[in-house]
Parts: C-alpha cells; sequence; structure tokens
C-alpha cells in the first residue's frame, strides 16, 4: 500500500472525503494538498484566521469552484461530475442574508422547495414542521423585511433544510447577532442534528462557539491544515487552556486580509444555478 493510500480519508462511516486538495489562481495557491473527512451526523468546524483557504474550500466543496487536483466526495459523488446530486446533499447559509425581503416567511420557503423539485404535498408539510421548529409558523405570512436578525438566521436554516439535505454548511452563521440569540441558534441546530442526523460542516469567528459546539474542529492556514481534532485534543496540543489561545498558537498573531464578502458566495450560488461552477 502506498503512503498516498495510507494517508487516503476512509469512506466508511463518512460523508465528506478530501484528498490531496489543491486550488491554484495563477502563482498563487489557495489551497495548499489538504485531506480531511467529516463524519455523517458530525458536527464539524473549519477554523482559519482571515485568507486562510477556508472560503476557497468551501466553494469547491459546494460546487461553486472546481480544484486545480485532487478529490473531494460529498455523499459519494464528486462535485464535478455530479454537480446536480451533490447541490441536492447539501444546504447553505452564508453569513449575509439571502431571503427575499419583499416575500412573506412562506412564500421564501415555498420558493425553495420549488426550485428543489420538493413534491407539493410533502413540500406543504414540511414547511409547517420546520417553521414551527425554529417558532416561525405564526409569522408565516409577514414579510421578511419584517423580521429581526435573528428569525432571518432561523428561517434560513429552516429553507436550509427544506429538501432533507444530508450536510449543511454555515459560514458564520450567527456573526453579528446577540448572545442569547446566538445561543438560541445553535439550540436549534443541536436539535436538528440529532433529530435529523443531519451534518454541520460550520465556519465561526467565535472560539466559545467552536469549543461549545464542535465535536471535531479542523484548522486551516496559508491554505495547509495546520491541526485537526477534538477542542480538548487542540488545547492539549498546544498546552493552552482556552480554544482562542490554542489557534492563536497555531495561526500566528499577524492580521490577515479578508477573505471574499458572503455577498459574493450569494452572487457565486446564483451563477451556480444558472450554469454550474467556475473554474
Amino acid at each position: 500500500m502506498s503512503t498516498e493510500d495510507v494517508n487516503r480519508p476512509k469512506a466508511d462511516g463518512t460523508i465528506i472525503n478530501v484528498s490531496g486538495l489543491i486550488k491554484k489562481f495563477g502563482e498563487f495557491t489557495a489551497v495548499d494538498n489538504i485531506s480531511f473527512s467529516v463524519k455523517r451526523g458530525e458536527i464539524f468546524a473549519f477554523l482559519g484566521p482571515n485568507g486562510a483557504g477556508k472560503s476557497t474550500t468551501i466553494k469547491m466543496l459546494t460546487t461553486l469552484l472546481h480544484p486545480t487536483s485532487g478529490e473531494i466526495t460529498l455523499d459519494g459523488h464528486n462535485p464535478v461530475i455530479d454537480s446536480s446530486a451533490v447541490r441536492r446533499s447539501f444546504g447553505i447559509v452564508f453569513q449575509d442574508p439571502s431571503l427575499d425581503d419583499e416575500l412573506t416567511a412562506w412564500e421564501n420557503m415555498e420558493f425553495h422547495g420549488v426550485l428543489y423539485g420538493v413534491e407539493k404535498l410533502l413540500r406543504r408539510k414540511r414547511i409547517e414542521e420546520l417553521m414551527k421548529f425554529v417558532e416561525l409558523w405564526d409569522r408565516r405570512d409577514s414579510l421578511v423585511k419584517e423580521f429581526s436578525g435573528g428569525m432571518k438566521r432561523r428561517l434560513e436554516i429552516a429553507r436550509g433544510l427544506l429538501h432533507h439535505p444530508k450536510v449543511m454548511f454555515l459560514d458564520e452563521p450567527t456573526l453579528g447577532l446577540d448572545p442569547q440569540t446566538r445561543n438560541h441558534m445553535w439550540n436549534y441546530l443541536k436539535e436538528l442534528n440529532k433529530s435529523e442526523g443531519v451534518t454541520v460542516f460550520f465556519t465561526t469567528h467565535y472560539m466559545e462557539e467552536a469549543d461549545r459546539v464542535a465535536q471535531r474542529i479542523a484548522i486551516i492556514d496559508h491554505g495547509k491544515i495546520v491541526a485537526s481534532g477534538s477542542s480538548t485534543e487542540l488545547k492539549e496540543r498546544t498546552g493552552k487552556s482556552s480554544l482562542e489561545e490554542a489557534f492563536l498558537e497555531l495561526t500566528g498573531k499577524t492580521i490577515r486580509e479578508e477573505e471574499a464578502g458572503s455577498i459574493d458566495h450569494l452572487r457565486s450560488m446564483r451563477r451556480m444555478w444558472r450554469g454550474g461552477g467556475k473554474k
């Protein structure tokens, strides 16, 4: 067996497998030969400083970018070859709202269900179940522009789960929310993870959030995964008492350039549905 075979993530019991993944933009290497896997039903945090490569990796996982080289499978499908199957396998919530403020909460859910081809009777039942779960059923006929930030985020999560995704990608889902709303939202997500078996893949700048919620964490810096494991394992490895201290020990304290904003992700999503990801 070759060294490459030994290091390749195993398929059994996993839903995301990444092996030798590289993404270059001209001479710049944004993602530099990373390998990792995510177990089915796991809550997985993907952390890194600005510009570390995490957004580029997520774009490749969600069919928005094609890798320069390497292999990805999501629920057994290759995002490059089987992009439609991969898109049906995941839901996604970006940092910036992607709801239509001029539609009602119900209309936003209904439009999403139609887009994903969810059969009408199942769609209506699923919308009711999810909106009750996130405590928005009584506001189903209200315009989204009347919602608070926390209510919008809960609706986006409900919408992302409408088509029964196997993986939920969350890019900074609680940024800008008050601590009470953040706590409430994570309680919903953990319950959905438990009740529906949804794999949660999230990024966050709140280290205590990753410490408290994630079962396993991968830290990426300068395009490379520099460490992975549970929060306890990362703290033990660095000899630090908090995840934030461990993170700084592993990535340094130099201020980094900002990555592309989430609005750019949303524009990419629109392009994706109009004709596929970009190379």
